[in-house]
């Protein structure tokens, strides 16, 4: 409407019908309805436009100021900051008369001669928030002329109670996880015993005090582990005892050879004599030189044998470090397992323990709702309270199907137990209400 008014403003001569039509533009662009909220207040996170027009006699057309025009959204402190105007209050006005207050503003700011042409379009509300026994609580838009049951519908509609056979159905499905973690804390509790015993370098694993007064299923638990305890530590002893006789063995033999190279060094000092005392003969003549030679030759032999067996005694003895090392890396290996282990079953214990708090109290909850679930045909009462922050307070009043929604409310359903009454769920929701500020506080 505006645009054609503008067109037919621009194209007549007359400059005096041109202001006529003039005020009555600024007079519509002021008052006329925008949306259908009109009349209403504006609270706060409301988001709305400003458009500001400017005649141009220059051009003879109207120009958008765009350092005024724009989106904004009404503040926790009910108020709107414009550029050049600063904070104007909203207070209680609508988009009509917030429009008619910032034209004034600028006229009397800017020094104009006649109101510009202001319009205030509602964008968009604060939503709503609808909780407690709803299918899907959460937050939804708000529209005006919104009612009580119309938000029930926007989230779902009433939550449907858990009927006493589901309820039947979870408490056995959770009994039997119950007995599933007792049995695996059981098991993590005997594999824990045996690790530390590990740990410490017990010879035997006691394990009389848990099995006393113990069911057959722990008792087996336990003695399964005591089995284990046995098995491992017999193969370390046998690697162990493996390790110490092949130190031994390699001893023996360092000894072996040790007399072998005394026996070796007897043999080279007695051919060494021979060899001089053929060597002063064959000087003489008495003894033909191919015979000195002889006698060298098997004086060298000696020597090289008694070179082997040293060389056997170094390698022998570095087969006896190595078999210790060995001994030493095997007592330290295992308890670098054992200890790893350890801890990963620690953290396995916590953790089912954490599993069954969980379902000892997912049991109980079901339990509960068994003896609150509704009978077959059995209608549970309804009743709805609405949290509204008016005035800087925080109030909470109790609602019907039919009670219109403001922007920012929260609607609160909730369904009383099997044979309660609505007016009795209203007494306990008026009386939780006070402890809940309390604990806010």
């Amino acid at each position: 409407m505006f645009d054609k008014c503008f067109k037919l403003l621009y194209r007549h001569p007359s400059q005096t019908l041109r202001n006529r039509w003039l005020g009555m533009v600024g007079f519509a662009a002021v008052f006329l309805p925008v949306t259908s909220a009109i009349g209403a207040p504006l609270p706060a996170h409301t988001k709305i436009r400003l458009s500001v027009l400017q005649w141009m006699p220059t051009k003879g057309v109207y120009e958008q100021w765009g350092a005024f025009g724009g989106e904004y959204v009404v503040s926790d402190a009910n108020t709107v900051t414009i550029p050049v105007l600063g904070s104007i209050d909203v207070g209680d006005l609508d988009n009509q008369e917030l429009a008619s207050e910032i034209a004034k503003r600028l006229k009397d700011r800017i020094g104009l001669v006649e109101v510009p042409a202001t319009t205030v379009e509602i964008i968009d509300y604060s939503p709503i928030y609808v909780v407690g026994d709803v299918a899907k609580p959460g937050e939804y838009k708000f529209s005006t002329g919104l009612t009580v049951l119309q938000a029930l519908a926007m989230s779902g509609g009433e939550a449907k109670p858990t009927g006493a056979l589901q309820s039947s159905m979870d408490v056995t499905r959770l009994v039997g996880d119950l007995k599933e973690l007792d049995d695996a804390t059981t098991r993590s509790t005997a594999k824990i015993g045996r690790l530390e015993a590990e740990m410490s370098g017990a010879k035997v694993l006691d394990f009389s005090k848990q099995l006393a007064n113990a069911d057959p299923f722990t008792t087996a638990v336990y003695r399964q582990e005591q089995i284990i305890f046995e098995a491992r530590a017999n193969a370390l002893e046998r690697k162990s005892k493996s390790l110490l006789e092949l130190r031994d063995l390699l001893d023996e033999e360092i000894r072996v050879l040790e007399e072998k190279t005394k026996s070796m060094d007897a043999n080279i000092k007695s051919i060494q004599q021979q060899v001089d005392s053929t060597t002063m003969l064959v000087a003489k003549g008495a003894l033909v030189a191919t015979r000195q030679a002889e006698v060298e030759r098997d004086l060298r032999s000696d020597q090289n044998n008694r070179l082997d067996i040293t060389t056997s005694i170094m390698r022998a003895r570095q087969s006896v470090s190595e078999t210790t090392r060995d001994l030493q890396a095997l007592s330290d290996e295992r308890l670098t397992e054992v200890a790893s282990e350890l801890q990963a079953e620690r953290a396995t214990l916590v953790q089912l323990k954490v599993k069954r708090e969980t379902s000892q109290k997912l049991m109980i909850d079901n339990l509960s709702a068994m003896s609150y679930a509704p009978r077959p045909g059995e209608k549970r009462a309804i009743t709805f309270n609405i949290v509204r922050r008016q005035d800087g307070n925080v109030d909470e009043i109790g609602a019907s199907e039919t009670s219109t929604l403001m922007p920012g409310d929260v609607v609160k359903v909730v369904q009383s137990p099997a044979g309660g009454s609505a007016s009795e769920n209203q007494t306990l929701t008026s009386s939780a209400s006070p402890r809940r500020e309390e604990a806010s506080q």
